[in-house]
């Protein structure tokens, strides 16, 4: 291994699969991965992910090589598509996870938006629930739908990327924070940060008429700096987001709305699926709790 005082610190922006980009001070270095990297023996994807920080040997003033890379404070994780279980870090060393869906176009899943708010309370992030395209939908009927999530995520938000709805009150989320935005496909992620800085230029595209579902436009993970003071990962639309290593009391944590029932069921080993004196079920008889995300927390493994 070479002497660290031979390397220089610098943050990786961006994954191109065998090769990442790496910031160094004022200019992007093209890097490889030393050969004892590559062997890594952890089940993960890749070694190296967007956000992470790393020593790099120079070989020309544009090319080098990663040496080693720092131990992360916090990343948001998912389990890779496969049939072998293997960790894909979509942002390292963040603190705060931006999930973006929209209010219509494409339709909003719900459940997949709990499943992202699992993911990021199980890796410690401050949590804000964005609902884009706020401008399609009557405010009233939409509130109605997401108020839940006001007492689950540290914020939610209302934004149009379009009209300029909400985008003041996201850039001040995101000043001087690490950031992760995230979410399905089509929900105009880049919009909103093209419309908050406007000089990253991030291509966009259009949903498609047939599906009304988003179409896939940032093809890779990208860490970018604001100009207005912190850093955000620019990740592409997920469809899925399989779990990895989220323990039945991280979804519990998840579900903050649902807390104050658990444990008061007449038996410890209620399934809460219409026991005999479940607690849950009866809070969501009575209105208490939102029906919906009692059953998205017992599909995601909650107990």
């Amino acid at each position: 291994m070479r002497n660290q005082a031979d390397s220089l610190l610098g943050t990786v922006v961006e994954n191109h699969g065998a090769v990442f980009d790496v910031l160094l001070d004022d200019r992007i270095v093209r890097c490889i991965l030393r050969g004892r990297l590559k062997k890594d023996k952890r089940r993960t994807v890749a070694p190296v992910a967007a956000g992470d920080r790393v020593h790099v040997s120079l070989l020309e003033r544009d090319r080098g090589v990663i040496e080693q890379v720092l131990p992360r404070t916090a990343e948001l994780a998912r389990s890779a598509a496969g049939s072998e279980p293997l960790q894909q870090t979509l942002a390292a060393n963040v603190d705060q996870a931006v999930i973006v869906f929209a209010a219509a176009e494409p339709r909003p899943d719900f459940y997949l938006l709990d499943r992202f708010l699992v993911v990021a309370t199980a890796a410690g992030l401050r949590r804000v629930v964005c609902i884009n395209k706020c401008d399609l939908v009557p405010l009233d009927g939409l509130s109605q739908q997401v108020s839940c999530y006001a007492g689950v995520s540290d914020d939610l938000l209302y934004t149009s990327a379009l009209r300029g709805i909400g985008t003041a009150e996201l850039a001040e989320l995101l000043k001087d924070r690490r950031s992760v935005i995230c979410g399905p496909s089509g929900v105009g992620k880049s919009s909103l940060l093209n419309a908050i800085a406007p000089g990253l230029a991030l291509r966009t595209g259009a949903i498609g008429e047939v599906t009304h579902k988003g179409r896939h436009t940032t093809s890779s993970i990208t860490y970018l700096q604001l100009p207005f003071g912190g850093w955000v990962a620019d990740t592409p639309g997920l469809r899925q987001l399989g779990f990895w290593e989220v323990a039945p009391e991280d979804v519990a944590a998840a579900f903050p709305d649902l807390e104050p029932y658990l444990g008061r069921c007449r038996f410890p080993n209620c399934s809460h699926r219409g026991d005999e004196g479940c607690a849950l079920t009866a809070a969501a008889g009575a209105g208490e709790v939102d029906p919906r995300r009692l059953r998205s927390f017992l599909q995601l493994g909650g107990r």
